[in-house]
C-alpha cells in the first residue's frame, strides 16, 4: 500500500472515530430537546420515542413558571460581572508577569496559577463564611466577583502564554515615545490579544452561564437573585420529577450559551492556531 494509500486510509479512520464520538455527546442533547416537547406521560412511555406532535405547552408553562426574563437577566447580570474581571485582571497581570520578568515575578506567577489545582468542594465552607462577612452572599454583583477569584488562575495562564508571542519590542518603542505602562498595556498590549481574550470569553461563559454549584450556595436564596440553572433544578424533586418540565427548562438554560459558543467558536481555533504559530 503507497504512503498516499495509508494517509488517506488513517484519515478515513479517524473521521469516523471523531464521527462516533461526536454522536456520543450530541445525543443527550438530541434527547433533551426533543422530550421537552412532549407529555409527561409520553415521556414516561418512551424516552426515545420521537414526539408525536411538538407542542409547546411546556415551554409556555416553563417560562412563566421560571419567571425567565427575570433569571435570564440575572443570569446575563452575573456573566458579564465575572467575564469582565476575569479578561482585565488576568490580561493585566499576565502582561506585567511577563515584561517585568525575574525571581519575585516567578513566584507571583506561581501564586495567581496554583489555585487551578485546588478543587472548590475543599474551600467552599470557608468562601461561604467569608462571603457572609463582607455581605457579598445572597448578592449578583457578589457572585460574579467571586468568579474573579475562580477564573483568574487558568485565565492568566493562558494569557501568559500568548503573551509571549507579542514582541516586547512594541513596547520599547512606544515607551521611547513617552507612553506610560498603562497606556502601552491599553492602546498596543490588549488589542493585540484578541484571539486568545475571545478565547477566555468564550470558555468562561460557557462556565459561569451553567454553573450550579456556587450560585447554590450564594444566591438560592432569594428568588429574585437566582440563575437559570437553580430555577431548572426546582422541577426536579426526591419522591418526583416533572420531566416534561424539567428537561424544557435545560434547554430554555442551555440554549444561550449554547449559541453564543457557535457564533464564537471559529475564534477559539484562531486563537489557539495563533499562539501555536506564533510561538
Amino acid at each position: 500500500m503507497s504512503l498516499k494509500a495509508k494517509r488517506k486510509r488513517n484519515m478515513g479512520i479517524m473521521i469516523i472515530c471523531l464521527i462516533l464520538i461526536a454522536i456520543v455527546f450530541i445525543y443527550p442533547v438530541y434527547l433533551m430537546f426533543m422530550n421537552s416537547f412532549k407529555p409527561f406521560g409520553e415521556i414516561v412511555a418512551d424516552v426515545l420515542a420521537f414526539p408525536k406532535h411538538f407542542d409547546l405547552s411546556n415551554y409556555t408553562y416553563v417560562i412563566k413558571k421560571m419567571d425567565y426574563a427575570l433569571l435570564f437577566r440575572n443570569n446575563v447580570i452575573i456573566t458579564v460581572i465575572g467575564i469582565a474581571g476575569i479578561v482585565v485582571f488576568s490580561s493585566m497581570a499576565a502582561y506585567m508577569l511577563d515584561r517585568k520578568d525575574g525571581r519575585y515575578t516567578k513566584i507571583a506567577y506561581a501564586i495567581i496559577t496554583t489555585p487551578m489545582l485546588i478543587p472548590f468542594q475543599t474551600i467552599m465552607i470557608t468562601l461561604l463564611k467569608s462571603m457572609n462577612v463582607l455581605h457579598l452572599s445572597g448578592s449578583k454583583i457578589g457572585l460574579g466577583i467571586q468568579y474573579w477569584g475562580f477564573g483568574i488562575p487558568m485565565a492568566t495562564f493562558i494569557f501568559f502564554n500568548f503573551m509571549k508571542t507579542v514582541p516586547k519590542e512594541l513596547d520599547e518603542s512606544v515607551t521611547i515615545d513617552g507612553a506610560s505602562t498603562f497606556r502601552t498595556y491599553t492602546s498596543i498590549i490588549f488589542p493585540l490579544l484578541k484571539p486568545v481574550t475571545v478565547t477566555v470569553i468564550v470558555l468562561d461563559v460557557m462556565w459561569i452561564w451553567n454553573d450550579f454549584l456556587l450560585p447554590l450556595l450564594m444566591v438560592n436564596s432569594n428568588n429574585q437573585t437566582k440563575t437559570l440553572v437553580l430555577a431548572a433544578y426546582t422541577f426536579v424533586g426526591q419522591m418526583n420529577t416533572k420531566w416534561n418540565y424539567a428537561l424544557t427548562a435545560m434547554v430554555l438554560t442551555v440554549v444561550p450559551s449554547i449559541i453564543v459558543f457557535s457564533l464564537l467558536q471559529k475564534h477559539i481555533v484562531e486563537g489557539v492556531v495563533a499562539g501555536a504559530v506564533k510561538g
